[in-house]
Order: structure tokens, then C-alpha cells, then sequence
């Protein structure tokens, strides 16, 4: 479904080409059953990555299926080019799903991306589900600072033009804010409204962190049947 076997000039061209079909408003079911995290574990010293998907019910959150696999990287570093390198592995884990989500929620960027088509853009086009990015640090952008409170809420705008590119969302008191963009068929506002709604006690969403629990201990179970 996505091919890595490309140079870094005709991935940006892909991007580019991608980008246009992304949908930047509610294209959601009347009625959200499950919602997914996905994440991406790295090895530190080889070039295995893990990936994982985790299906929570939509209102209690509870863990329904998690999917996860693990395999060599198959694209090189290349910043603003991390979803050739992610895609892959999750795409594998994607197949292994026994049920499909309603929404899917990135550990990473969205349209707040230097091309304006960040992993969940290209995860949400490519599997045409409703999909939105939710970023530990910011990408691209610049925004004011926020108040302390829970649910405060920042614009991200892009230096060059001032295009409203994501939100800084501080999802608990105090605490430094996460940053949420539009992946596919879902208004910022809505995706926004989600990311708080998924972050019960802590900064990231209940998403993200099953999927990073998960994506960990598919690596820890690769690793010792490898021998390692």
C-alpha cells in the first residue's frame, strides 16, 4: 500500500500529490464505537521498529484489540519524511485487525508539518478513515502561549503564511500542552475536542498511551525470540 522505495525528491512529490486529497472537515459515523491509537517503537541499536495499533471502546476506553508488529525500517531519516519510514510497520499491524475503528489518533503530526501532510494525513488518505494527529512536541509553527487551565487552546499557525495549521492543547493543569492537527475527513475543532476528551488523568490521550505500552512489549517479545 505505500511504496518506500523512493528517493527523498519524489517522497516530497508524493506529499505534495497526497496532501490534496485530505479533508479538513467532519466526515465521522453518527455513532463512534471504537476509536484507535497508533504508535511507533524504535530500537535503539538495530534498525527493528515496532508498531501498534490499539482499539479502545469510544466511551469507556477499554483496551477491544491491539494489533502490533515488528520489522527492519525500510525508508531512511529524513525529516518531514518520517511516515514512509512509520507507514510500513503499521500498515502490517492494520492487516492483523480483526475489527476496523471509527477514528484513528496519531502519535505524531497531521497538517502541522512543514508540507502540510504529516502521518496522519497520509495514514488517514491512505486507509480513508477519519484520522487526526496528536504531536508530543511541535513540528512546524508557532503559537502563543496558553493558560494554565485544562482545555486551553492556542492556535498553530505556520510562519509563513499564517495558515492555521493545528492547536496547542493543554490537556492537564499546568502541564505542557500536546499539539493537534487534522489527518483526514475531521474538522481541528472536532479532533481538538477529542484529544481532551481521550486525556482522562495525563498529558498524552488513552490512546497513545496503550498503543505505546503495547508497541513496547511487542518489541520486548521480538527482541527475546530473537535471541537478544
Amino acid at each position: 500500500m505505500i511504496n518506500t522505495n523512493l528517493t527523498e525528491e519524489e517522497a516530497i512529490a508524493l506529499q505534495q500529490q497526497l496532501r490534496g486529497q485530505v479533508i479538513q472537515s467532519d466526515r465521522l459515523p453518527a455513532d463512534i464505537k471504537l476509536i484507535a491509537g497508533v504508535d511507533v517503537e524504535y530500537d535503539k541499536n538495530s534498525d527493528v521498529i515496532a508498531g501498534a495499533f490499539v482499539l479502545l471502546d469510544y466511551n469507556t476506553l477499554e483496551v477491544v484489540e491491539v494489533a502490533t508488529h515488528c520489522m527492519e525500517v525500510t525508508f531512511p531519516y529524513i525529516p518531514g519524511l518520517f511516515s514512509f519510514r512509520e507507514m510500513p510497520v503499521l500498515l502490517e499491524a492494520w492487516k492483523k485487525l480483526q475489527q476496523h475503528p471509527d477514528i484513528i489518533i496519531c502519535d505524531g503530526q497531521g497538517r502541522a508539518h512543514p508540507r502540510r501532510f504529516g502521518l496522519a494525513c497520509h495514514m488517514g488518505v491512505l486507509l480513508d478513515i477519519p484520522t487526526l494527529g496528536c504531536g508530543k512536541t511541535r513540528l512546524s509553527g508557532k503559537y502563543e502561549e496558553l493558560s494554565a487551565e485544562r482545555g486551553a487552546v492556542s492556535a498553530l499557525l505556520a510562519e509563513e503564511d499564517g495558515e492555521h495549521i493545528g492547536n496547542a492543547l493543554r490537556t492537564q493543569k499546568g502541564i505542557s500542552p500536546v499539539f493537534v492537527s487534522v489527518g483526514h475527513k475531521i474538522s481541528l475543532e472536532t479532533a481538538t475536542q477529542l484529544v481532551l476528551k481521550m486525556c482522562i488523568e495525563y498529558r498524552l490521550p488513552e490512546t497513545t498511551r496503550k498503543a505505546d505500552h503495547y508497541g513496547r512489549e511487542a518489541f520486548l517479545a521480538y527482541k527475546a525470540g530473537a535471541g537478544s
